[in-house]
């Protein structure tokens, strides 16, 4: 009997020992998958590079280049630096509408609302002006009178005042934020060559 107890007992052992180096092989695929994934990330964040700073918000260079490829199908003749100034601009014009805690579904929206209460409220034209424009721009209009053009002038006149002030606000803005952009930096570039 008890040649018998033994036998089971190694058979158990074995199966423990089974489980054990089972364990064992699994551990070690899990920490090689961690290592892995974070040489991967390593690997991913040399490719992708910081190009601008503002304030604590980061601008890398692939969120550039996507938009600069979005950008070109609308506008052909446009510059990366141009892209990563209308970036940044909106960037900063994003923290200020969440800084006055406005809300929105989206940032485009979060951005007409912040530049409706910060600019358009104070936009005003007087009937001089529009009539003026009407007076100068008789060709433009085809001869048409002045009441069959009067709210498309104003709303013209009205989104140039907009742009022209949008554009002020947002020089102050940037005065008042720390950005720092760094477009050309080469990341393959070796420092001792500059010697």
């Amino acid at each position: 009997m008890k040649a018998k107890a033994n036998c089971i007992s190694a058979s158990a052992m074995r199966s423990e020992e089974q489980k054990l180096i089972l364990r064992f092989i699994f551990s070690v695929l899990v920490v090689l998958s961690l290592v892995i994934g974070h040489w991967s990330l390593v690997i991913g964040e040399i490719r992708d590079r910081v190009v601008a700073y503002i304030d604590d918000t980061a601008i890398t260079l692939s969120e550039l280049e996507m938009k600069y490829a979005e950008t070109l199908k609308v506008i052909p003749n446009t510059t990366k630096e141009d892209v990563l100034n209308t970036m940044i601009n909106r960037s900063i014009l994003l923290r200020e509408a969440k800084k006055i805690r406005l809300e929105s579904p989206s940032e485009d929206e979060l951005l007409r609302e912040y530049i409706d209460l910060r600019i358009r409220t104070f936009i005003l034209i007087k009937d001089e002006e529009l009539f003026d424009f009407h007076e100068k721009h008789l060709e433009d209009f085809q001869g048409e009178k002045f009441e069959a053009v009067r709210a498309e002038i104003e709303k013209y006149l009205i989104e140039k005042k907009i742009n022209e002030r949008l554009k002020l606000h947002i020089l102050e803005l940037r005065e008042d934020a720390c950005i720092k952009i760094d477009l050309n930096k080469d990341p393959h570039r070796n420092p001792a060559d500059e010697l």
